[in-house]
């Protein structure tokens, strides 16, 4: 007989969730107030009476360093469509600046990317409520948005600091800073990287193993809504810079605010100030000159997971478990979530039950970013040759001026920049032999030609 997808397993070796059972949700970011949403969703859908706590001690309504959750804040249109389909539709506020194009710059020059088709667009929010000192404004959190979604479906919002993770008699237990703790049948570790609980998850002596991680940089400033529109208009613009150790440097306007973020390995301090010192960098700020950073700080992100993401009675989603590679991690932390939560309730909560059913999920995530890091090594290798950067430059600008054609290049430079493709799906695209013969011969002519005098060269950056 064919099991029904909403059928719930009751296998006692798999630890099926019972009526009364408490689940713990440490970190109230979107891995888990969306862990928080599908599950309370599912188990009112099966009629199974389960209470959930969310442990989130941060105030998303404060700006700066109280309310921040450490991200570039960029949210791709393909994931806006795919959370209205699961009934979260962003209200009002929660959307900083819709972005509707790149502005890709090199030394070689720079070039304006729209999305394919004019459809694929991209949204920056805050994950608190801004820089430090910025005017708090309601709505505008994008996390405390989704917290508050959580909570609509009955999650508990328990507002404590979650110092370590014990066993006892068979069962996870929390332990908080203050000194409260509470057993649970399930906790779900949603903290990210930059939290300690990983090390404590590690010293349960279950098999997890925290991901490798690698240190990246954010800052903010402020330059005013008519500034930014002058300086760098509705686009985001990233920079392929020819700097060691650097994968992407980008800016991002929200609101009365510039967001920096550096990605590549082990960003330091002198990498910091050798990209703001790029010319490529200050000519898109007023008069070339930057302002005070109104905040920044240094945070880890996850390189690549290093064991399995579960135990029984113990699962990680989002960033404390597996995500995209330097993209997307907004979007790789719903399809953790709703993996995760669908397999506790329908599975059973035991490592067997989440390495069938949620393991799956990991795995798709996994190989992917594999094949992102091949593509990765070869963006590298092209930012650090001239030739090769004529080449992007050529190409990219041919298929912008072009109305109507294929646009080979900008599509797979869109979707690496957005992340709103897989990367499997972008080598794909790559492999077409027209793209690699497209590409063949502007290498060919950018090995001795300045791509500077094509006409559409011209084009200011922001398509004035």
């Amino acid at each position: 007989m064919v099991r029904s997808p909403w059928q719930r397993l009751e296998a006692a070796d798999e630890l099926p969730l019972a009526d009364g059972d408490r689940v713990a949700v440490v970190g109230g970011g979107p891995a888990g107030s969306l862990f928080a949403y599908f599950f309370l969703r599912l188990a009112e859908l099966v009629e199974l009476d389960v209470a959930v706590d969310l442990y989130e001690p941060r105030n998303f309504e404060r700006a700066g360093p109280g309310g921040c959750n450490h991200c570039g804040g960029i949210v791709s249109e393909s994931l806006v469509q795919v959370l209205a389909t699961e009934g979260v539709e962003f209200p009002p506020g929660v959307v900083q600046r819709g972005i509707d194009s790149y502005v890709m710059h090199m030394d070689v020059g720079d070039v304006r990317i729209d999305p394919p088709g004019h459809e694929k667009r991209i949204a920056a929010v805050y994950r608190g409520n801004g820089p430090r000192d910025a005017a708090v404004t309601d709505p505008v959190s994008f996390d405390r948005f989704l917290l508050e979604l959580a909570l609509s479906k009955g999650a508990q919002h328990v507002q404590r600091l979650v110092a370590e993770l014990e066993w006892f008699d068979g069962r996870p237990r929390v332990r908080c800073a203050d000194g409260f703790a509470r057993d649970y049948h399930l906790v779900v570790l949603a903290t990210g990287v930059n939290s300690h609980l990983l090390a404590s998850a590690e010293r349960l002596g279950v098999g997890y193993v925290a991901p490798e991680t690698v240190k990246t940089f954010i800052t903010e400033f402020h330059l005013g809504h008519e500034r930014i529109e002058r300086s760098l208009g509705s686009s985001m613009h990233v920079f392929l810079l020819d700097l060691p150790r650097l994968e992407f440097g980008a800016l991002i306007p929200k609101g009365d605010y510039v967001t920096a973020c550096l990605l590549g390995r082990e960003i330091d301090d002198e990498l910091v100030r050798t990209f703001f010192a790029a010319a490529e960098v200050r000519a898109c700020f007023p008069g070339g000159a930057l302002p005070l950073s109104a905040c920044h700080c240094m945070p880890r992100i996850n390189l690549a997971a290093r064991g399995p993401a579960w135990a029984d009675r113990l699962v990680m989603v989002g960033d404390s478990g597996v995500t995209r590679l330097y993209k997307d991690g907004i979007g790789a932390a719903y399809r953790t979530a709703k993996a995760a939560a669908t397999t506790a309730l329908l599975q059973g909560v035991s490592a067997h039950a989440f390495a069938r059913f949620y393991g799956p999920a990991c795995r798709r995530i996994d190989r992917d970013n594999q094949i992102g890091r091949f593509l990765f090594a070869c963006g590298h290798s092209a930012q650090h040759l001239r030739p090769a950067r004529r080449a992007l430059l050529r190409m990219t600008r041919r298929e912008q001026a072009a109305s109507g054609g294929t646009a080979r290049l900008s599509g797979i430079l869109w979707d690496l920049f957005t992340g709103s493709a897989s990367y499997g799906d972008i080598l794909r695209r790559g492999c077409h032999p027209g793209f690699g013969l497209g590409l063949a011969r502007h290498l060919a002519l950018g090995a001795w030609r300045d791509p500077r005098p094509l006409a559409v060269a011209a084009r200011s950056p922001l398509g004035a």
